[in-house]
């Protein structure tokens, strides 16, 4: 790897749902994904990248208002860039996950998480630059929050949320 790749890139972290996390140096962060929806944002002139993991797609209920709903957590990452300095024109966003079982799940919450991120990223004006979201596989999603780069891992069977172990992805 460059020695530059190197310097942006200081630790690994796994991000759970209901968490936003915009750490200030390079960091591969990690999201097991079945019906939840990850949104990376990344800040192409200051080179910083975040994401926010949300299960649901909205809520209304101010008791209820945490990063565990998708218009909640959005708003708050974008919240984070702008106290960093980012301006919109200088952000993109990438969409993942969202998958659907129906043969377990009648409601399609993933379709609803993905729905609610183009519609909130599109209201704030931010660019969507790549997507990898629906079917039903679920997914481990690598982000490079220094790079702005992403590994996919599919697999066919989603037996609960936590269907690949955070330590072995490494």
């Amino acid at each position: 790897m460059s020695e530059n790749y190197n310097n942006r890139l200081s630790t690994r972290y796994s991000l759970e749902p209901g968490y936003i996390y915009l750490p200030e140096k390079g960091t591969l962060v990690a999201c097991s994904l079945g019906s939840c929806v990850v949104i990376s944002i990344y800040d192409k002139k200051l080179n910083i990248g975040g994401l926010a993991h949300f299960l649901f797609p909205m809520t209304r209920d101010r008791d209820k208002y945490t990063p565990r709903y998708g218009n909640v957590s959005i708003l708050t990452l974008l919240k984070m860039f702008k106290a960093r300095g980012s301006k919109r024109r200088d952000l993109e966003a990438q969409i993942f996950g969202g998958a659907h079982r129906p043969k377990y799940f009648t409601r399609n919450i993933g379709l609803e998480n993905v729905k609610l991120a183009r519609r909130a990223l599109n209201h704030f004006g931010i660019r969507i630059v790549s997507e990898d979201i629906g079917g039903e596989k679920g997914r481990v999603v690598v982000f490079n929050t220094g790079t702005n780069e992403v590994a996919i891992l599919k697999v066919n069977d989603i037996p609960g949320y936590r269907w690949y172990p955070y330590k072995n992805i490494y």
